[in-house]
């Protein structure tokens, strides 16, 4: 990146799935998902500034096994992107992404560092593009892209491609903890035991921190016994998270990364403090997720 150039930083937060129900699969092999899930202000993070040619290059604690060129989602979003609107209108960037989340880890990382670059490309380049033509572009890299794109308290439905932002939901205490283990999505999924499971509960029409943890007691992550019997470490996060009193503790997507719900920040940084303590080799962060305030209240 050259001098003086203007840089924008963009978050890629890590998304959590406080409940997923597969509840079918589709003859092309795709699953059908129900899923509750949210972001949170822990996660990647992307600079991006214009550039005289394409760069794009890796820092951080999980830098060292991603690949720098189209075998990258950033790379295939930036060109994906840049095929949807045309070569005169994309000028060469400098794009540099910090890893802070685990690789493969259920927290949906590539493919929210490939979501922020979509979102932060369209605007260094003025593209117009709208949200709808956004998703489009996204979902040919992945079915969690338009979740990503959205980046705020939603239910997923479909492949993951129908997405229902939540017009309240409030933040939510959280600790992330992965056991330093990766998990194969598709060996997941083909672990089920069964695929016909049924849809989420309705929502509480009035959602704060113990509605929630209720509600959440009610669903399921119907990857998560799969996912345990590929990699058994994930019982010892799990347990990890309840030793260390959190109000409720679930893996998140299709593992390996965990979460513990806590009644407050402070609380969630003491709970993680306690558990990086015992297991110093962990991936261990206490966060919170991105709220949203009905505007009628």
């Amino acid at each position: 990146m050259e001098p003086g150039i203007e840089i924008r930083t963009w978050l890629a937060p890590a998304k959590i799935n406080l409940a997923l129900h597969v509840t079918g699969r589709r003859a092309d092999g795709y699953h059908l998902i129900d899923s509750l899930a949210v972001f949170t202000r822990f996660g990647d993070r992307l600079e991006i500034a214009p550039a005289a040619h394409d760069e794009f290059s890796v820092s951080g604690r999980y830098a060292a096994s991603l690949p720098l060129d189209e075998g990258n989602l950033v790379v295939k979003a930036r060109d994906a992107l840049r095929r949807e609107a045309g070569a005169r209108h994309t000028p060469p960037v400098a794009i540099r992404l910090e890893k802070n989340l685990p690789i493969a880890s259920g927290v949906g990382g590539g493919s929210s560092d490939a979501a922020a670059a979509l979102s932060g490309l369209t605007r260094l380049w003025k593209l117009d593009v709208d949200d709808k033509a956004l998703a489009r572009v996204g979902l040919t890299l992945g079915a969690d892209l338009p979740m990503c794109l959205e980046a705020r308290p939603l239910v997923a439905r479909g492949i993951g491609d129908e997405v229902s932002p939540l017009s309240a939901f409030p933040a939510l205490g959280l600790v992330l903890v992965n056991p330093g283990v990766s998990v194969s999505t598709p060996e997941v999924f083909e672990a089920l035991s069964r695929r016909d499971n049924e849809a989420l509960p309705p929502l509480p029409k009035r959602l704060d921190f113990h509605a929630v943890r209720n509600w959440l007691g009610t669903t399921r992550n119907d990857l998560e016994a799969a996912a345990r019997s590929i990699e058994p470490a994930i019982g010892e996060a799990l347990k990890a998270l309840k030793r260390a009193d959190a109000a409720f503790a679930r893996m998140s997507g299709s593992g390996a990364t965990c979460f513990g719900l806590f009644e407050t920040g402070n609380v969630a940084k003491r709970a993680a403090i306690e558990i990086r303590a015992r297991h110093p080799d962990w991936f261990v962060a206490a966060t919170r997720s991105m709220e949203v305030t009905d505007a009628r209240d």
